[in-house]
């Protein structure tokens, strides 16, 4: 069964797009198959209809939708997708997803989690299909559930926090409702990801587990390397450098630095992935 990945939002259009797509701080990706149509995360407005439209994809056409983690610049544009949708749509995500969290910058806090009631989404047509494990969305296409931290260097960012439920104080969010897509191919794995708080080795160690395969075949999606410190960056690289992809497409929360050194690493077997991106296996 072929897969085609076309990236719906990301914070950069190229140059030579095809057509007139919008570009935000935000992340969403289409996954098509012969069986289902599978929108993985929506960005954080309207940009996402707008973009989708673009593409031919009708809302009402969407099968399921995947939440990665509950941060505003992947869930913001589900207010869109179900209010232009006619008929209920299931919604996948962690049930930790729609806790209070937010971000520093500047010394000012910002709130950073899912800018709509989980109530007033339901009313809109959100079928909430709550996922903590693995689960098998389609033949060969796993929600990787809650991922496993068992490396010592995938730290995360420090500028996301969370309240603590009984103090007030705030402690760095180690967002444990993040997730991925898993894809089982005939030559190792696919990992569809939005964007890997969890690690970026501690998600393809994940993904090699729940499928059982023995290789990677491609990463795509937003990689957080951007923010977190040089040497979580350069430790992720090196081991990302021995599971020998076929093919990385890194973007969002990558950064231009580090997508460069991506590049650098991967040669011709790095894509940067902004909208309107299409990579088939």
């Amino acid at each position: 069964m072929n897969i085609k990945v076309t990236v719906a939002i990301d914070n950069c259009v190229p140059i030579n797009a095809r057509s007139p797509f919008l570009g935000e701080h935000g992340l969403s990706m289409l996954v098509e198959s012969g069986q289902a149509r599978l929108l993985v995360d929506t960005g954080q407005s309207s940009a996402i209809v707008h973009n989708l439209g673009l593409l031919g994809v009708a809302t009402d056409s969407l099968d399921m939708i995947a939440i990665s983690h509950g941060h505003n610049d992947h869930t913001g544009g589900l207010l869109h997708v179900l209010s232009n949708a006619t008929k209920s749509i299931p919604v996948y995500l962690h049930a930790d997803a729609f806790k209070p969290r937010f971000s520093v910058a500047s010394g000012q806090r910002h709130f950073a989690g899912i800018p709509y009631r989980q109530e007033q989404l339901t009313t809109l047509g959100a079928d909430w299909r709550w996922v903590s494990a693995p689960i098998e969305l389609f033949p060969d296409m796993w929600l990787s559930g809650a991922v496993p931290r068992t490396t010592a260097y995938e730290t995360g960012d420090t500028r996301l926090i969370a309240p603590n439920a009984k103090s007030g104080c705030d402690f760095q969010d180690e967002i444990e409702d993040d997730m991925a897509l898993f894809y089982k191919t005939d030559v190792g794995l696919v990992v569809i990801s939005g964007c890997t708080h969890s690690g970026l080795v501690n998600m393809v160690r994940h993904g090699l587990a729940v499928t059982g395969c023995e290789r990677l075949h491609g990463w795509i999606g937003g990689t957080h390397l951007g923010p977190v410190t040089t040497a979580q960056q350069e430790a992720t690289i090196t081991q990302l450098e021995t599971f020998r992809p076929d093919f990385v497409a890194a973007n969002h929360c990558t950064g231009f630095s580090m997508m460069a050194k991506l590049q650098n690493a991967f040669g011709d077997r790095f894509i940067p992935a902004f909208v309107g991106t299409v990579i088939e296996f």
